[in-house]
């Protein structure tokens, strides 16, 4: 084996590295936001269920669902309190 051999080794597997880091980061972003999207949804029926009780409710739209699913928990706490203020 020649050392172009081995150089043309190494610089392949640099690039299968940087083309598998590059597919990893968005798959990362993309698993973020099924789980912040879930467990906005969870918690906002939930919110629902016991604001049930004492006649306090937070209605299920597009824009409170697209909220939750970025934000998660925190965009639950910021529908809550806008419900409050409004």
């Amino acid at each position: 084996m020649t050392i172009q051999t081995v150089l043309a080794y190494a610089f392949g597997l640099f690039l299968l590295y940087i083309i598998g880091m590059l597919l990893v980061i968005p798959i990362k972003i993309i698993f973020k936001f099924i789980m912040n999207g879930i467990l906005g949804a969870l918690l906002l029926f939930i919110v629902n269920i016991i604001g049930g009780f004492v006649n306090f409710t937070i209605p299920i739209n597009p824009v409170n669902a697209v909220v939750t699913g970025f934000l998660g928990i925190p965009g639950v706490i910021l529908l809550i309190i806008l419900q409050k203020i409004l």
